[in-house]
């Protein structure tokens, strides 16, 4: 039997149940919050984050991933006390949130430098704790793979060989990255059954998805709520397609729900935003998919039993 690391420490594979793969407890754009600390209201960051956590687990999740790394505002001691206060199964993660260039630090060391750092927090700890990350994330975007990009591309795969963890990335589909990353991926080495192309769920060009799917990944229809990228009605269709076709066993369910984001006025997230939440999915999304035909088995492949043959590949 397999096992996960948690912020709490390691759980068998048996154990993740009901599995959100790709929510944030908090996002912050790090250099403005250490600067600028009196913008951010920390208390109520808190209590939002328990507030939401709390409303998955009355519907039943276990587990949540929480993929924010370096550049999105990681702080594993907030993550900790979130998981404490509600008892959730926390995963957490280590790597690089960029789109398109690193900090001058990594630019100027080597792709092995960044897979140490990687390494130590899956060994050691992460920031300066015993609490180990159970994934890795990375990022391509619109940009695509611009020389820093595919430093971390290549870091996290080396650290993922190095250590077994599974790869969790964000992409940008439109643009193809995800088909950009597995080249990357593939060209490293690494198994695909380890790689999880995040927010792949963000197109529905079924021939896309599909010559993706042919490389081997799980696939992430993760951003249920942010209909300005692609309504739910268009989501939905996809992966009933894709359940149809068979894949529902390589699909993952979730919303990329941040309990709090400083990138945007809170009133513009609501405005534009009103669904984009961790309990969409289970409210709105599940029944809809149910009433079209995909069935209540399908609907634990995609939530209990892919996530944990992806976190249990190590």
């Amino acid at each position: 039997m397999a096992q996960v690391e948690t912020t709490a420490g390691p759980v068998d594979d048996s154990e993740l149940g009901l599995t959100l793969i790709h929510e944030h407890l908090r996002v912050r754009s790090e250099s403005v919050s250490f600067q600028f600390p009196h913008l951010y209201d920390e208390a109520n960051e808190y209590e939002r984050a328990v507030a939401q956590v709390s409303a998955a687990m009355q519907r039943g999740v276990k587990t949540i991933c929480d993929p924010t790394v370096m550049e999105a505002g990681r702080d594993i001691r907030f993550m900790s006390r979130v998981v404490e206060a509600t008892g959730i199964q926390l995963v957490a993660s280590t790597g690089i949130y960029a789109y398109h260039y690193v900090p001058p630090h990594f630019q100027n060391r080597d792709i092995d430098y960044m897979a140490d750092v990687f390494v130590r927090d899956i060994e050691v700890g992460i920031q300066g704790t015993h609490i180990k990350p159970g994934f890795l994330k990375c990022c391509t975007d619109h940009q695509g793979v611009t020389d820093d990009v595919e430093k971390v591309l290549r870091a996290t795969a080396r650290a993922s060989n190095r250590t077994g963890r599974p790869i969790m990335t964000h992409s940008h589909p439109q643009s193809g990255q995800g088909l950009a990353q597995m080249k990357v991926f593939e060209d490293e080495g690494v198994p695909p059954e380890r790689v999880l192309i995040g927010h792949t769920g963000d197109t529905d060009s079924l021939d896309y998805i599909e010559e993706l799917l042919s490389h081997g990944p799980f696939i992430g229809m993760d951003r249920y709520g942010i209909d300005v990228i692609l309504p739910t009605d268009r989501r939905n269709a996809t992966v009933i397609e894709l359940a149809k076709r068979g894949y529902a066993d390589r699909m993952m369910l979730s919303q990329d729900a941040c309990c709090t984001i400083d990138w945007f006025p809170q009133e513009l997230i609501d405005a534009t935003a009103p669904n984009w939440k961790m309990t969409y999915v289970l409210d709105e999304i599940v029944p809809a998919l149910e009433e079209a035909g995909v069935t209540g088995e399908q609907v634990e492949q995609m939530m209990v039993d892919a996530p944990r043959r992806w976190l249990a590949a190590a």
